[in-house]
């Protein structure tokens, strides 16, 4: 019963997901009654769909009256696996990104570390800003071998820079370990973010991975304290069917919980 209701609770919380992303801030959407009779589900299936949303900051409820799209005081990320490693479908409000720099350099220091890079090794650097609803969000600076990029143009930063990066060197396999910690942002971060000096914010950090375990990017973005928020949401492993001829189980028979940052 357990493993059953979990899909259907996420088909629900799906279809409200559609009825927000359609929906400007304080908008209200379908009461309760109406979504469990359109979707044939119960009362307590569609609230406790509805509540995950809530917790997320997505929406509100007000008592009396219902719930409503919830205004964007801080961007909302969500970070799931699909079959080319970790996506981020769902960002509430517009986000954009600005090449500020792009640049070749020798592979020393914390970059060097964690790509595994010899000091004679070259690296491309690349800072980026992303903005959220035209506001800073964060500081983002990628390195990548230069070798995975022969022909990345280095000498003049360009709109479709972002769509090279991506191409240019990941492939099906890679997989990435990333990190979250506080921290206070320095005076070069606090000019582009546009706060003051020793504000908090949010440092994260990525190693990617080829299907061969070798390091291909290194990012580290600092992201603005007051305006994004990380909240997780855990499923158990769903139940899998069994096959028409059974076999022993194995050692990687045990699905790993999935885990949603956002």
């Amino acid at each position: 019963m357990a493993g059953a209701a979990a899909p259907k609770r996420e088909r629900v919380r799906q279809h409200i997901l559609s009825l927000v992303r359609g929906r400007a801030a304080g908008e209200a959407i379908p009461s309760e009654r109406e979504l469990s009779a359109r979707l044939g589900v119960s009362r307590p299936t569609l609230r406790a769909a509805a509540d995950e949303l809530v917790a997320s900051g997505l929406l509100r409820r007000e008592h009396g009256r219902g719930m409503f799209v919830a205004a964007p005081a801080k961007t909302m990320r969500e970070l799931v696996p699909n079959g080319r490693g970790l996506a981020m479908p769902l960002t509430r409000g517009t986000v954009s990104g600005q090449v500020l720099g792009c640049s070749v350099g020798r592979a020393e220091g914390t970059p060097g570390r964690r790509l595994g890079a010899a000091p004679q090794d070259l690296l491309v650097h690349v800072t980026r800003l992303w903005r959220a609803e035209g506001r800073p969000l964060s500081l983002e600076h990628l390195y990548i071998p230069r070798e995975l990029v022969p022909d990345l143009p280095t000498h003049t930063p360009q709109a479709g820079l972002h769509a090279r990066l991506e191409d240019s060197h990941r492939s099906e396999g890679y997989e990435a370990v990333q990190s979250t910690e506080p921290v206070l942002v320095d005076e070069t971060e606090a000019a582009v973010l546009e706060v003051p000096v020793l504000s908090p914010a949010l440092l994260i950090e990525r190693v990617t991975t080829d299907e061969q375990g070798r390091p291909v990017e290194y990012v580290r973005s600092v992201y603005r304290g007051d305006r994004y928020r990380v909240v997780s949401r855990l499923s158990p492993p769903r139940p899998r069917r069994a096959p028409a001829d059974p076999v022993p189980p194995t050692p990687h028979a045990m699905a790993a919980p999935e885990s949603v940052v956002s």
